[in-house]
């Protein structure tokens, strides 16, 4: 009986240590990882962006009569800060699609996609809802060379949430074959991320130490890079000016 208990003990003791392990090995790593942070700018004026027609769908008509939609090919804060422009690992990052918490979600409002740009990893599921009362039909036409597959399909006013995922880095345009101006994109990367803000500011987080190219991309600019190193817990910086196309 005596040796019953020991081998018990000594069973609950190795379990002990394997998941103290386990948790001080999950705090390393999240104290081991650094950030890099910047803003992207426009060199220079804006450059106009052209109105859109809705009045063929009196809804979308209606929910831009007091505020006129135009296209976000280029959308500039009051400090020259580019929005909508993806910040990613190039180079230098070997490891897994990045492990996230919230499913980004790519919304149809007002008859525009929100937000013009979704940034994902390689197979982070996402979710494409409708917040409209008049019917869209979503199509991303990506390279199926890639390995991404095309698709097409409908939301009513009212229908669930189209949930999916890309399985290859690739920039994927998508388009609604209801109304021709909608327009969007699927920004799909491997590793860490960042989308910038209304002021041109972006963070990408859970970066691990070591050498990296960041690269800028934006949809009518097109792409810029930056070598950075990232120390382990550290911060680094990278900063991006384009000028427009």
């Amino acid at each position: 009986m005596r040796n019953r208990y020991n081998f018990a003990a000594a069973v609950s003791a190795i379990a002990l240590v394997s998941c103290a392990a386990l948790i001080l090995g999950q705090r390393v790593n999240a104290a081991g990882e650094g950030k890099i942070s910047g803003t992207v700018k426009l060199d220079g004026p804006a450059p106009h962006m052209k109105g859109i027609d809705m009045s063929k769908d009196p809804y979308c008509a209606k929910a831009h009569a007091n505020d006129p939609a135009h296209l976000e090919t280029y959308v500039v804060g009051a400090n020259g800060g580019l929005e909508n422009v993806v910040l990613y690992l190039s180079e230098g990052y070997s490891g897994n699609p990045t492990v996230v918490t919230t499913v980004p979600v790519f919304d149809q409002k007002n008859c525009v996609y929100t937000p013009h740009v979704l940034g994902l990893d390689v197979t982070q599921p996402f979710k494409v809802t409708t917040s409209d009362q008049t019917a869209h039909n979503i199509h991303p036409n990506p390279n199926p060379m890639t390995g991404n597959i095309p698709w097409n399909q409908s939301q009513p006013p009212g229908a669930p949430p189209v949930e999916k995922s890309w399985k290859a880095p690739e920039f994927i345009e998508v388009k609604c074959n209801i109304h021709p101006w909608m327009h969007g994109w699927h920004a799909v990367v491997k590793g860490p991320y960042a989308t910038t803000d209304s002021s041109g500011n972006y963070t990408i987080n859970n970066v691990p130490p070591g050498n990296y190219t960041v690269t800028a991309w934006q949809e009518a600019a097109g792409t810029q890079t930056q070598k950075v190193t990232v120390a382990s817990g550290g911060a680094a910086s990278a900063n991006f000016t384009f000028k427009p196309k």
